[in-house]
């Protein structure tokens, strides 16, 4: 007999767990460990979890990681309906492994799955997908300095159509990948080139939601970027306000402790700025969610208004902004102690060296 959850009203799922017979040996798993880089290598097993118009969210399971079978017609081959989430695991001193603000990245999910016409996948299935993986490939979840095991939840539509309407079949996966940090460079100050001639997202349109599609628009004005030697570009609106980078939210602290973010409705929600947003608060310092326009942002770092710009997110965490450059300027950006400080602190508690006076971390393999 499923117990319902009292709080939730959900039963929990009944995952069917299929071992990978052929699972990375041991000795070669802790070789690439000691060194994972960032998305290149994966765990032994993936979630599977199906959704049809008719049966609701169905057929939950633990699989061998493995190629996907996909018909050509498949919807999202041809309309793009995606959306993903990021989320890491991390190991403890003790070998607990704990995950951050999860029903965070559910909520998105959600949101995300709602602007793409997608089912909503219950916050509490979406924790469990977490728990059911790791349980399974826990020796994956590395314990090096600034290691992680990143786990990558995704939905997309499968039903075999030719036809612009939303799928009647969905599936939702889970992957993992150890990881290390993600620049090369570490938390380097990095150069951020100013795209001008393409938008990352518009009014009305998908820039809230992390979905496929938005990250593909990114690519070519992070190609130019590369080709001016910077690590990364930032997108600005119709009305050049500052957005956020091509994967990270954008911070700016001004002399007086005053944090400012960019936050539009076109901007993607960061679950890491909010989490360091609300840490420098505990510090006393004022907050403000508001456009931020690009000559606000020169103006700031040219008259010393502005002390500090840093990049965050899931995969950096924190990382600060060395340098900006266009098609005709090159502007030093100030470096101060804060990001780094934050960054330590926010680290600290995602890998229990730090009281979580927030209750943000969920166990996973307990």
């Amino acid at each position: 007999m499923t117990l319902i959850d009292p709080d939730t009203g959900l039963d929990p799922l009944d995952f069917e767990v299929t071992k990978n017979l052929a699972a990375v040996p041991a000795a070669q798993r802790e070789e690439i460990l000691a060194n994972p880089g960032f998305g290149t290598r994966f765990t032994d097993h993936m979630v599977d979890i199906c959704w049809s118009v008719r049966g609701g969210w169905h057929r939950p399971r633990v699989t061998p990681y493995g190629p996907l079978s996909l018909d050509p017609a498949s919807a999202v081959l041809h309309y793009g309906q995606e959306v993903f989430e990021g989320i890491k695991a991390y190991r403890h001193a003790d070998g607990s492994i704990h995950t951050f603000r999860p029903d965070q990245n559910g909520r998105r999910l959600q949101r995300s799955a709602r602007r793409l016409a997608l089912p909503e996948l219950p916050v509490e299935y979406f924790v469990q997908s977490l728990r059911e993986l790791v349980t399974v490939d826990k020796d994956w979840v590395p314990s090096g300095p600034d290691q992680s095991l990143y786990l990558r939840p995704f939905m997309f539509a499968k039903e075999a159509f030719l036809g612009v309407r939303p799928a009647h079949k969905v599936g939702y996966y889970v992957i993992a990948s150890p990881a290390g940090s993600y620049f090369t460079g570490g938390v380097d100050p990095v150069t951020i080139w100013l795209s001008e001639d393409y938008a990352r997202a518009g009014k009305g349109g998908t820039g809230a939601a992390k979905t496929g599609g938005n990250y593909a628009a990114s690519l070519l004005p992070q190609s130019e970027a590369y080709e001016n030697e910077c690590d990364q570009v930032v997108f600005l609106d119709e009305h050049r306000n500052v957005e956020e980078l091509g994967g990270m939210n954008i911070v700016f602290v001004h002399k007086d402790g005053t944090v400012v973010t960019p936050m539009s409705p076109s901007i993607l929600e960061g679950i890491t700025r909010n989490s360091i947003l609300q840490l420098a608060e505990d510090r006393g310092h004022k907050i403000e969610g508001r456009p931020v326009s690009l000559e606000e942002w020169r103006e700031g770092v040219a008259s010393g208004d502005i002390v500090e710009v840093f990049a965050c997110g899931t995969a950096a965490v924190i990382t600060p902004i060395g340098g900006l450059k266009g098609r005709d300027f090159y502007e030093e950006q100030p470096a101060g102690d804060l990001a780094l400080s934050l960054r330590e602190e926010l680290t600290d508690i995602q890998y229990g060296r730090r009281e979580d006076k927030h209750g943000w971390l969920v166990r996973l393999d307990a």
